[in-house]
């Protein structure tokens, strides 16, 4: 016997209105930015219109990600395709790891060869790019925690903030002291920042894809709660991972003391409703097996294969 149960998702709808509001942001600012990048002949500017232009593609693909995972299983797709979320979070997590890579390629560069800027407009250009960066950042921080694809997104945007940042300081520099290696120098930094958060984004992304069991959830404790239910005997065979950002799911095997199946159906109703309120598991299956059962050649297999 087993039963099955589901628990609510989340609202992705406002996800998807906030993705959508940040996309909206970052397109306009990078077609400003190339625009300020010819005007000046900054190479900074130019080069931070193509890193949003990337980040632009890339909250396009998380937008329509959402809303891939957001249509119903069907028999082929059992649990729907809610790993889309997922696999953007892994692509937009390496498109980070190659802009940083990208970053620390030009910064080599304009070591060898500093570039002639014009200060002021490039200050200008950076200083309202960055207030668009803000109010991307806005829009996108409270999702970002629940929501890995959109964590995705999000770091995207803090690296564009971050970029822009890089050039406002590197303009100020050059303005007032003409050092124009202010600019790979700070850029360095900035990709490392930018490194940093994309791979953890996408070790977080390939745990999930590997069935990797949620950090916060301890398999041990979750035995030792379940123990506590009254009929249960013991509980084995525990499997725990997460579907998608904030839904975990959980199997496992109970072993109860024999009785009716109305009174295990109760013992499983209690069983889900500690996980889900101790735990947050919102999708479990559970098989039950009782002590008469011990001696059946199916559990005995089970039993050789714990010890």
């Amino acid at each position: 016997m087993s039963e099955h149960s589901h628990g609510p998702r989340s609202d992705t709808r406002r996800d998807q209105r906030r993705l959508l509001i940040a996309l909206a942001i970052t397109a306009l600012m990078t077609v400003a930015e190339l625009i300020g990048g010819i005007l000046s002949n900054s190479l900074a500017l130019l080069g931070d219109a193509g890193h949003m232009f990337t980040d632009t593609l890339a909250l396009s693909l998380s937008f329509f990600a959402i809303g891939l995972a957001r249509r119903p299983a069907d028999t082929k797709r059992t649990f729907g395709y809610l790993r889309a979320e997922i696999l953007a979070a892994l692509l937009n997590g390496a498109v980070l790891v190659g802009i940083a890579g990208f970053i620390f390629y030009e910064a080599y560069r304009r070591f060898n060869d500093p570039p002639k800027i014009e200060g002021g407009l490039m200050l200008a250009i950076a200083a309202v790019g960055l207030a668009a960066n803000l109010a991307g950042i806005f829009f996108l921080r409270s999702a970002g925690r629940q929501n890995l694809n959109v964590k995705g997104a999000f770091l995207h945007v803090v690296s564009d903030a971050l970029s822009s940042i890089g050039v406002i300081a590197a303009a100020g520099i050059i303005l007032t002291t003409g050092w124009n290696y202010a600019d790979p120098l700070i850029s360095i930094l900035i990709g490392t920042l930018i490194l940093r958060g994309a791979i953890q984004l996408v070790w977080e992304s390939v745990n999930i894809l590997l069935e990797a069991a949620p950090r916060h959830l301890d398999a041990s404790r979750i035995t030792a709660e379940i123990g506590k239910v009254p009929g249960v005997r013991d509980i084995h065979d525990i499997h725990i991972w997460t579907l998608t950002s904030g839904v975990h799911a959980m199997s496992g095997h109970l072993l109860i003391e024999d009785q009716m199946v109305s009174h295990s159906a109760q013992i499983i109703a209690e069983v889900n409703q500690k996980l889900a309120q101790d735990f947050g598991i919102a999708h479990t299956t559970l098989q039950i097996e009782c002590e008469v059962c011990q001696d059946h050649p199916v559990c005995q297999i089970e039993n050789s294969r714990r010890q």
